[in-house]
């Protein structure tokens, strides 16, 4: 009889051998289901087994590394797993790990699974109010974190057991994390661990509301990142750099689950401030065969010259949000590899990709991935056709979504009715099978009763090489109920005047159908979540404040309107 380790493989590897072929490997693709399953027993220490290749390595900006074979990680994460259960961490424990990009980090995500803990993923830049609303809902009773980021608990009310990175205790109740190597290198499991028990709970980035915990168990990121993997194209051996910050789901998508499903190296570069040239030169240095980065990266990557780097990656993927086509096609000149975009969320794995073997559609997020069935639905009618709200059907359910919102069913029931799991995106669907994403359901708006993408109106402005970011959003207007307008972040060498107003406005004026332009421009940083998403609710609510009522914006509102400029009025 199989394993679990065996069945899981197989999976694997079949999607390994059909990774250029995603219509087959959708036809033949079926989830494995398993009873019990631990990601860190079952797949990691079977791989590690007397495995010196390379697991994860790190560099830093001042250009020491560390390289640890998956050996050496399935050991170490054995011996924080021991000291973890000695303090009194047990099956079902709920602990906070807020650590960076640090070989710790890694130990003790290995280590939480081993023993069947529930792991709280926390960013690094939460400050005591989010880590009381986190601890609380959480009910977290560990937080493992560095001493700097544990102090910040003492204004928080949840009594917490602190395991300290890189430090001594303060406190006589906590302990070190480096007692770990006092341990012994040979776990043992107290029990299976069931395949749907909980093991993530992930806090949105909050967007548009408060964030909601999402709830992923031992197989549902495990083993649903078989898609990932998939859209990736990652194979036994790549060195992946995935450019996310720890804390968030996009981190454990690409730095923990689908580069050790392929056996592949999880690489990080630590900087303290982005440096293009730097990033690049290290990659070369270290021979990433495949990169992943937010639409933010890559246009920062795109204001620098990206001719330094000689060896480009051979697979390069933007996830996080859409990107535009303007940046993939000079991503493309420079580097002759095609970034493709994929298309997932928080509450599941990868949906909708381009896969290596697929041909690329300009603008376009891809085609179902194995293992998901997607449609299209009017959220209005309900009904099924080429363009709607992306909606997945969950009979059969697929492994790689959420169990739902923790402690929320009002907002789990919100999201999963009518047979289909809701991800409040819209997109369009072509005539051969291409999606095209629109924006969030909540982000499309009318304009003179035409129905408007703020993505579509974004990726005309970043085309305009003194626009280096933009978010649009509606504004009230008397005449049209609302008009788009864009906030523009400047590329370097432009003044935010009446010059370069008239510069985009009129090239935007060129560049799209009368109904879509757009009427109104400010200069201004985005406001974004601290995963770096803009939030486009705080423009929303800006444009209410200085049109609400269509009223005329106050003098010092920094905004230019088309009809400042003789030449662009009509």
């Amino acid at each position: 009889m199989s394993t679990v380790t065996d069945q899981f493989r197989a999976a694997r590897d079949r999607l390994l051998e059909l990774r250029l072929d995603l219509d087959t490997a959708r036809a033949e693709f079926a989830w494995p289901r398993f009873e019990h399953f631990n990601f860190a027993l079952d797949w990691f220490d079977v791989v590690a087994e007397g495995n010196e290749k390379p697991a994860l390595w790190i560099v830093e900006q001042d250009g020491t590394e560390g390289i640890w074979s998956y050996r050496e990680l399935s050991e170490r994460s054995s011996r924080v797993a021991n000291m973890l259960r000695d303090a009194g961490v047990k099956r079902g424990s709920r602990v906070m790990v807020m650590l960076g990009n640090q070989v710790e980090l890694w130990e003790t995500m290995l280590a939480g699974i081993k023993l069947g803990a529930v792991l709280l993923p926390t960013t690094t830049q939460l400050g005591p109010i989010d880590l009381t609303d986190r601890a609380e809902r959480g009910e977290a009773e560990f937080v493992v974190a560095g001493p700097a980021d544990a102090a910040k608990f003492d204004e928080v009310a949840v009594p917490l057991t602190r395991v300290i990175v890189g430090g001594e205790p303060a406190r006589e109740q906590d302990l070190a994390y480096a007692s770990a190597a006092d341990f012994p290198v040979e776990f043992t499991a107290d029990g299976p661990t069931g395949a749907d028990d909980l093991l993530l709970l992930y806090f949105t980035s909050g967007t548009t509301s408060k964030a909601k915990m999402v709830a992923h168990t031992h197989t549902s990121y495990p083993v649903g990142h078989l898609s990932t993997m998939f859209w990736m194209g990652l194979e036994p051996g790549d060195v992946h750099l995935n450019v996310a910050s720890p804390g968030w789901a996009k981190h454990a998508w690409s730095n923990i689950f689908t580069p050790w499903i392929a056996e592949a190296c999880v690489f990080l570069y630590n900087y303290t401030r982005f440096d293009a040239p730097a990033l690049m030169s290290t990659m070369d240095r270290v021979g990433v065969t495949s990169f992943c980065a937010p639409p933010t990266v890559w246009r920062m990557l795109i204001q620098a010259d990206l001719t330094l780097l000689e060896n480009p990656p051979k697979k390069a993927l933007g996830a996080g949000e859409p990107l535009n086509p303007e940046v993939i096609d000079q991503v493309e000149r420079s580097w002759g590899v095609s970034i493709r975009d994929g298309f997932g969320q928080t509450e599941s794995t990868l949906q909708i990709g381009n896969p290596p073997g697929m041909p690329v559609k300009a603008g376009s997020m891809g085609k179902p991935l194995p293992g998901y069935e997607v449609v299209l639905r009017d959220p209005a009618t309900g009904e099924i056709g080429t363009e709607g709200e992306i909606c997945l059907q969950v009979d059969p359910r697929p492994v790689g979504l959420m169990t739902g919102y923790w402690g929320d069913e009002a907002k789990t029931a919100e999201v999963f009715h009518d047979g289909v799991y809701h991800t409040g995106d819209v997109a369009g669907r072509d005539e051969d099978g291409y999606y095209f994403y629109i924006g969030r359901a909540d982000d499309v708006f009318k304009a003179s009763d035409y129905r408007l993408s703020p993505f579509e109106l974004e990726s005309v402005l970043i085309e305009h090489e003194a626009v280096a970011e933009a978010a649009v959003v509606p504004s009230p207007d008397p005449v049209r109920l609302a008009v788009p307008k864009a906030y523009v972040v400047l590329a370097a060498g432009w003044e935010p005047n009446a010059a370069t107003a008239e510069n985009i406005l009129g090239f935007c004026r060129e560049h799209l159908a009368p109904y879509k332009r757009i009427r109104l421009i400010e200069f201004t940083e985005l406001p974004k979540t601290i995963s770096g998403k803009i939030r486009r609710v705080e423009l929303r609510n800006r444009e209410e404040l200085l049109h609400g009522d269509f009223a005329e914006a106050p003098a010092d509102a920094r905004e230019w309107a088309d009809s400042d400029f003789p030449a662009l009025k009509g």
